[in-house]
């Protein structure tokens, strides 16, 4: 990766004068040099030097894609329960809408909270009274849970996934309450694959 970046900024530039860059000996990265080739992630021109290759610009336009675009243009439709529904009508409902998360909210219609599968599949383990708990129980509560803001780029969101390790994230707003101004109203879904979508239709079109 550093081998790319040095090319993508200073292109054209030769082995020599990348080995300098990496305070390395040409011959210690002439193998990598070789494979980032064949991969085409640079080029090689004889007595030009090396340049940033087809899949770099691609990485590269994938980046500026991500930054550029805003999670309102790719949100979808948020999948949301009550605090009082029972782990069984939940599951019926996670394979129903087939999600792997769903938006917990209160009474109010704010959001207090998130259940994935893995919550239900830790609860349910070996609990045959699990089945009607209530949602309550088992989901992460906020304010634990992560959130994005439309106005939020599409990158932001992806790092907080990445971060936190997690597939999909609510997508919130401020509850129009000056009394309780911390509180956030669930007004889509971002999940990852809305995400590589967006890189796709980007390389199709």
């Amino acid at each position: 990766m550093q081998i790319i970046d040095i090319v993508q900024k200073n292109a054209p530039i030769s082995g020599e004068q990348i080995a300098e860059s990496l305070r390395l000996s040409k011959p210690t990265i002439r193998s990598d040099l070789s494979l980032l080739v064949m991969l085409d992630y640079i080029n090689a021109k004889p007595k030009v030097g090396y340049f940033p290759g087809g899949k770099a610009s691609s990485d590269l336009r994938n980046g500026y894609l991500l930054q550029n675009s805003k999670v309102k243009d790719i949100q979808g439709m948020p999948i949301i329960i009550r605090e009082i529904t029972t782990i069984q009508d939940a599951v019926v409902t996670l394979f129903l809408q087939d999600v792997g998360t769903l938006f917990v909210c209160d009474d109010d219609g704010k959001l207090a909270g998130v259940a994935s599968r893995k919550d239900f599949l830790k609860v349910t383990l070996g609990n045959p009274g699990a089945a009607s708990m209530p949602v309550s129980m088992v989901m992460t509560r906020q304010p634990k849970v992560v959130t994005v803001f439309p106005e939020d780029t599409v990158l932001d969101a992806a790092q907080k996934m990445i971060l936190h390790e997690v597939d999909s994230l609510p997508v919130v707003v401020p509850a129009n309450e000056e009394e309780s101004g911390a509180r956030l109203e669930v007004v889509g879904r971002l999940t990852k694959t809305s995400i590589l979508k967006l890189l796709l239709d980007k390389e199709i079109h």
